[in-house]
């Protein structure tokens, strides 16, 4: 597993976290030019791709399969984009990205403004433990588990279960989960960019049923969904699961040593940082969410600091998906078999 040294996740240290909102103030600018050939490089091939993976259908189901499988890569990097306009750091008008990110969300199944809300509260509230609850995976302390019901500790094994969490959680969250503005029910805006993403995403099924019939439904659009979707869950999961992640209660909870050293610095190869669109560089997303994924490489090639923080590879990411349990006096995750032998 990832296990990040306090000397290496305490430099810089808490005040420093704080000062480098200024230091990366400047790598904020999009550059439009940048931004537009980078939506280009990621649409374009991704209709082609549905295009051709369409067109095998009267040649072989298995291989319009394996193009649309092919093609989640790039719904992948879509959301990355639409998660970049969420914050305002893909164009330099505001309008011009919150529209880009609506029409993108009608391709993630991913209503953009309230997607937009839950996402800053995640941002705000990251790694405070008495606002959990909205835009985060569910976790318990160690303290909160025990004192939970036997059946109610079996739910919470069930949800945090690998299978559960990658398996069956990602189709549910973006098939139907997506579908409602929950935790926003009471503001008619969301409602609004619920129900019209809704309407144009069941619009586009209809067309690509009536000209098609159901298999550009099962073998195109569910294959790259499903596998987006699940990829999308895996990467948010490991960017903030891990042994030495950052939790305090609200009267310590800093914003920016929160940022820094409960965000993890995901080391993928090249071809898989580009499908991710650099949001693997976590630590300095959540210190900084208004820089524009594509000069994140920047950062780190500036900053040695950042460039070496919270280091975290594929290998020692895969071993955080058996870590449930927040311990409030180790300060750090552990799994159900570690909680059971320090505390019973």
């Amino acid at each position: 597993m990832a296990n990040f040294s306090h000397s290496t996740r305490k430099n810089p240290d808490v005040t420093a976290a704080r000062d480098w909102v200024s230091t990366l103030a400047k790598y904020r600018e999009p550059n439009q030019w940048r931004s537009s050939f980078e939506l280009g490089v990621s649409i374009i091939p991704f209709f082609a791709l549905w295009t051709l993976s369409w067109m095998s259908l009267s040649l072989s189901y298995w291989l319009a399969f394996a193009i649309s499988a092919l093609n989640a890569a790039f719904l992948l990097r879509l959301f990355a984009i639409q998660h970049d306009c969420g914050h305002g750091a893909f164009f330099k008008n505001r309008a011009v990205s919150d529209w880009v990110g609506r029409a993108i969300g009608v391709l993630t199944l991913t209503p953009y403004d309230v997607w937009r809300r839950t996402h800053s509260t995640h941002h705000n509230s990251s790694g405070n433990l008495d606002k959990r609850g909205m835009g985060d995976v569910h976790t318990l302390t160690v303290a909160e588990y025990k004192a939970k019901t036997p059946m109610n500790r079996f739910w919470y094994r069930v949800y945090r279960h690998p299978i559960t969490l990658f398996g069956f959680g990602p189709g549910y969250l973006f098939l139907f989960q997506n579908r409602l503005p929950l935790g926003l029910t009471s503001s008619f805006r969301f409602w609004v960019s619920a129900m019209g993403t809704n309407v144009v995403i069941l619009a586009a099924l209809l067309a690509v049923y009536y000209f098609g019939g159901l298999m550009p439904v099962l073998l195109i659009f569910l294959p790259s969904t499903l596998i987006a979707a699940t990829a999308g869950v895996w990467l948010f999961y490991v960017q903030h699961q891990f042994e030495d992640t950052h939790w305090d209660p609200d009267k310590d909870w800093q914003l920016h040593e929160a940022a820094l050293h409960g965000s993890s610095h995901y080391i993928l190869p090249s071809v898989l940082q580009w499908f991710s669109a650099n949001i693997g560089i976590h630590h300095v997303h959540h210190l900084y969410s208004r820089i524009p994924f594509y000069r994140l490489t920047e950062v780190l090639r500036d900053h040695d600091e950042l460039a070496n923080s919270n280091q975290m590879t594929i290998r020692e990411s895969l071993a955080n998906a058996r870590l449930h349990l927040w311990d409030e006096q180790s300060r750090r995750l552990l799994s159900f078999a570690e909680a059971r032998a320090l505390y019973g």
